[in-house]
């Protein structure tokens, strides 16, 4: 499920050519890599996401493939994890939002007394 919401495609989409068929197979040589990830994510996001948001869900998405059980995170890893990315972006949004806010110049309009 997050290597879908990750990239933006089916686990399964024969209508792609060889190894890109399988999301799986096709993601996992990128999923360890900060550099290289950017070639599966989604291109409607137009590269419009918190690189490090994305980078954390990769790499959970990742340990979640291992082929051993016992070497997956818990279910209770994965919750804690997804939730440390939505704060995160919760928390960049709102230090955006202050930046701007604080940026923004105020214009005060300039009123002649004498003209009044």
């Amino acid at each position: 499920m997050l290597l879908e919401l990750l990239s933006g495609r089916r686990a399964v989409d024969r209508t792609k050519a060889g190894v890109e068929q399988n999301l799986v197979e096709w993601t996992k040589p990128y999923l360890g890599d900060k550099r290289k990830l950017f070639r599966i994510m989604d291109t409607k996001l137009g590269g419009q996401y918190p690189q490090k948001g994305a980078y954390m869900a990769a790499t959970l998405a990742l340990q979640c493939l291992n082929r051993e059980a016992k070497a997956r995170p818990p279910m209770t890893e994965v919750l804690e994890t997804l939730e440390q990315i939505a704060a995160s972006k919760s928390a960049g949004r709102n230090s955006q939002s202050e930046q701007k806010r604080v940026q923004a110049p105020v214009r005060k309009s300039k009123v002649k007394m004498g003209a009044l």
